[in-house]
């Protein structure tokens, strides 16, 4: 019987689509867009009382938004450009420069103090927060030092060290600002380094267990930290004080029902709401858009974590699988805390949703995350070979990106020990060759007797000197001439 063969073609337009190569980079492209001019227009409706308020204009926040957008992109165009040797090549120094900032900001005189946390460097018109670019520069530098050390059977102290204590040097420098939500949001990059590099389940259990107790200690420690849990567990015990914020959240949401006020007819905005434009922004999306709004948000990032794990699974590079899913983690993680405390479902952190809420520090550099994660996507295999073969697409033209380099396994590089020249093994007869060439072209004096110049000595098979005038003759066989060997027995 001849066996049937089995059809593997995608029946659908939806499983053709996703079969193509370069369907991981064209998804990451869209969302980061979708979601980067979502906020923008979110941002200019939740903000604009505020703005017309504080400055007389309604486009005040919304323009410094649109600005560090733009800057977004192009940080996004450039994490498109980088080679990923020369990521993993300047990775710790990155994160030794973080580290730096992270020491300069709790300066007073260098840093500045808002919101009664030190955790900006204001030049003028510009602030920069450093705890986000170290986040940054901790997720690339942990998969590179994971991805070299990373082997069949890696030893715990290999995975663990030194990546716990510089995750611990970050953690004090911001939790002294101090910052609980980044806190937060590194304790997710660091969790999601570690699943991610296959550390055992019992030691990864541990950690969580360890973080958890810390992150209870640090929100019992701090007034203000300590009030955001109690209001979390009892909100009518001060629901004018330090409760009003999330049940105002709540009030808005139900106003919005299934399709929503309509867009900028918001009322939770006209000063009901705190921090409309930034903490609580999802808030504003229900009021607005409705449940049809905010289920196309939580899609997108539904979304992204199917492409993130998807980029990851099919990269053949560890340190890519490495930061791809950390990527993604934590992109999704942060998002999931904030839509969570939003809705009631968790206490208030301060954790800003990703590209959606007012932030120019942390929405540029959540675009440098997802340049690198549409990065990791080019370097997929068959987008690798795709590329190559000449398909580059519409987007890859558009913005006329390179090649990406084939990942080749460090164990491929070069498997055999390195041979001397004087132990390579040479072709059948070069031997004879070069033993005749030495003869040819012997020195002058040897065997204790000088040859004049000009002279040349041959020897026959037996070793004996052959004179000049019978050199050319035929050499008699071993054993005699011929006829010789039978009288010589």
């Amino acid at each position: 019987m001849t066996p049937e063969k089995t059809d593997v073609r995608p029946r659908t337009r939806v499983g053709a689509w996703l079969a193509r190569p370069l369907t991981s980079f064209h998804l990451v492209v869209t969302i980061a867009f979708l979601l980067t001019v979502l906020g923008l227009v979110m941002v200019l409706s939740s903000s604009s009382v505020e703005s017309v308020a504080a400055d007389g204009s309604a486009y005040g926040k919304f323009v410094s938004q649109l600005i560090f957008a733009t800057l977004g992109f192009v940080i996004f165009y450039l994490a498109l450009l980088v080679p990923v040797r020369v990521l993993r090549t300047w990775s710790l120094w990155a994160f030794a420069g973080t580290v730096v900032m992270l020491v300069l900001v709790l300066i007073p005189g260098i840093g500045t103090l808002s919101q009664g946390t030190r955790g900006w460097f204001v030049i003028g018109p510009i602030s920069l927060q450093p705890s986000e670019l170290a986040k940054i520069a901790f997720a690339v530098w942990g998969a590179h030092l994971l991805a070299t050390r990373r082997r069949d059977r890696p030893s715990l102290k290999e995975m663990l060290i030194p990546l716990l204590p510089a995750a611990m040097i970050v953690f004090v420098l911001i939790v002294l600002q101090p910052d609980l939500g980044t806190t937060v949001s590194l304790a997710i990059i660091v969790l999601a380094l570690l699943w991610f590099a296959g550390l055992p389940l019992k030691i990864f259990v541990g950690v969580l267990g360890a973080g958890a107790v810390a992150a209870v200690t640090l929100a019992l420690t701090a007034g203000y930290r300590s009030a955001r849990v109690q209001a979390f567990f009892d909100p009518a015990a001060d629901p004018q004080g330090i409760g009003y914020q999330a049940r105002q959240a709540k009030y808005a949401l139900a106003d919005g029902s299934f399709f929503g006020e309509g867009l900028g007819q918001s009322r939770a905005k006209w000063s009901y709401l705190p921090n409309a434009h930034n903490d609580f922004i999802f808030a504003i999306i229900g009021e607005e858009l409705g449940f049809l709004g905010a289920g196309a948000v939580i899609g997108l990032f539904g979304l992204f974590v199917y492409t993130g794990l998807r980029i990851a699974r099919r990269s053949s590079d560890p340190f890519l699988q490495l930061l791809a899913g950390t990527a993604t983690a934590w992109i999704t993680g942060q998002a999931f805390i904030n839509i969570g405390y939003v809705v009631g479902v968790l206490p208030v952190t301060g954790l800003q949703l990703p590209l959606v809420s007012a932030g120019g520090t942390s929405t540029a550099t959540t675009l440098l995350m997802f340049g690198l994660v549409a990065n990791a996507a080019r370097h997929e295999p068959e987008a690798v070979a795709a590329l190559h073969s000449g398909q580059n697409g519409r987007m890859s033209r558009l913005l006329r990106l390179p090649k990406p380099v084939p990942y080749v396994p460090p164990r491929l590089v070069s498997t055999r020990p390195r041979v001397r020249p004087e132990q390579r093994v040479q072709p059948r007869g070069h031997a004879q060759a070069q033993r005749r060439t030495q003869i040819q072209h012997r020195p002058p004096a040897q065997h204790g007797r000088p040859v004049q110049r000009g002279h040349q000595e041959s020897r026959d098979r037996g070793g004996r000197r052959v004179p000049d005038s019978e050199r050319g003759r035929a050499t008699p066989p071993r054993g005699g001439r011929p006829g010789e060997r039978g009288m010589r027995r």
